[in-house]
């Protein structure tokens, strides 16, 4: 069985790269499994994440300009390269599943030049709408809609993350497997007046909420501090650094660099807390939960709700109410034993997410 990942890139920090790589190293230590992992733009840097050495990793060399859109002459161009390199390099793999988890400009033409591999879009975004799903005005999105649940059904298999995305998914190919996580016997001791975030710095992760919600909570409680690990993304670092600044906080919030480690990091904290505008299935929340680290998080459309046990090891705050989530982080800032028996419960209720558990999930998709 010869599995392929199809991607743009392996070496920054994220929830795809890392999803990527676990399942990577554990479908090649299957018996008669090959496993590659071929990228438009690895630009050869080392994989952010440990692979396996039997793991055959390829780059095209593609590397689009990212500062600008897809439709640029410069980026056309490199598509009709990236086209004919692809289609040159599944003709000579011959690869039997082909897993994309990206959308870059390929998810249009995968469909047409996957010969005779199952092809599998993995969906890690949400496609929620807060306007309401599938009803856009404009005539021009309306058909870039259609399209798209079109080009949807011309792949064998779309996997979602959870069901509320199944749901929302046109077609009667959407496969529901959520992220995993590893097990591990780490555990968060909660000591700590710190409270962790973390994630791409990126405007759909709304750090600056979670930020002015901090004004309140310094307040309330001068002696703890909000700890943001992540990687810069289209200049939002900038943007936090000045708010944090503008508000007064630069003694109580500090950004923190990416760490490959999370969950070792995650057990000097005793919260962890999220704002995000949109998530799937956050794999920082499953790690939390992996240490046994309670959450405050929006019920932001759709993963957390799936994830968080709402009131047992976390508290599952209605979107967009501030007030409420501040009400939610200070009783958890007080009250260290409820931090302690959220903790007990986190432990448990993440097992059904463990990496082994998922992964056979998607070895029953390959076997049909």
């Amino acid at each position: 069985m010869k599995v392929l990942f199809n991607t743009g890139h392996i070496y920054l920090h994220g929830g795809i790269e890392k999803s990527i790589t676990e399942r990577a190293n554990y479908f090649v230590k299957q018996p008669g499994y090959e496993v590659f992992i071929l990228t438009t733009e690895q630009q050869k840097k080392a994989p952010r994440y440990e692979l396996d050495s039997n793991i055959k990793l390829l780059d095209l060399g593609i590397n689009y300009n990212r500062k600008k859109s897809y439709l640029t002459f410069g980026n056309l161009k490199k598509a009709i390269t990236h086209y004919r390199l692809q289609k040159k390099i599944f003709h000579k793999i011959k690869p039997d599943i082909i897993l994309s988890p990206n959308f870059n400009f390929d998810h249009y033409w995968l469909p047409f030049i996957k010969n005779e591999a199952t092809l599998i879009k993995e969906r890690h975004n949400s496609i929620y709408k807060p306007h309401g799903l599938n009803k856009e005005k404009s005539f021009i999105k309306k058909t870039k809609q259609k399209f798209d649940a079109w080009i949807d059904k011309k792949y064998d298999h779309v996997v979602v993350l959870n069901q509320d995305e199944k749901d929302y998914t046109k077609g009667s190919n959407a496969v529901l497997i959520p992220n995993g996580v590893e097990k591990t016997s780490l555990t968060a001791p909660m000591e700590n007046n710190t409270v962790i975030a973390a994630g791409r710095l990126a405007p759909v992760k709304r750090f600056e909420e979670l930020i002015a919600i901090w004004k309140t909570i310094h307040k309330k409680f001068p002696d703890w501090e909000l700890h943001i690990y992540g990687q810069d993304y289209l200049n939002t670092k900038k943007q936090l650094k000045a708010q944090i600044k503008s508000l007064g906080l630069q003694h109580t919030v500090f950004l923190k660099h990416s760490v490959n480690n999370l969950p070792e990091v995650m057990q000097e904290y005793s919260v962890l807390a999220m704002t995000s505008e949109t998530e799937c299935f956050p794999t920082v929340l499953l790690e939390a939960l992996s240490v046994g680290l309670p959450i405050v998080s929006y019920d932001c459309p759709t993963g957390p709700r799936h994830i968080i046990s709402d009131q047992k090891d976390g508290f599952l705050v209605e979107y967009n109410n501030r007030e409420e989530f501040v009400i939610a982080l200070s009783t958890m800032i007080q009250n260290k034993e409820l931090r302690k028996k959220m903790g007990f419960a986190a432990k448990q209720n993440v097992e059904r997410f463990q990496n082994e558990k998922v992964f056979d999930k998607w070895l029953d998709l390959f076997n049909q």
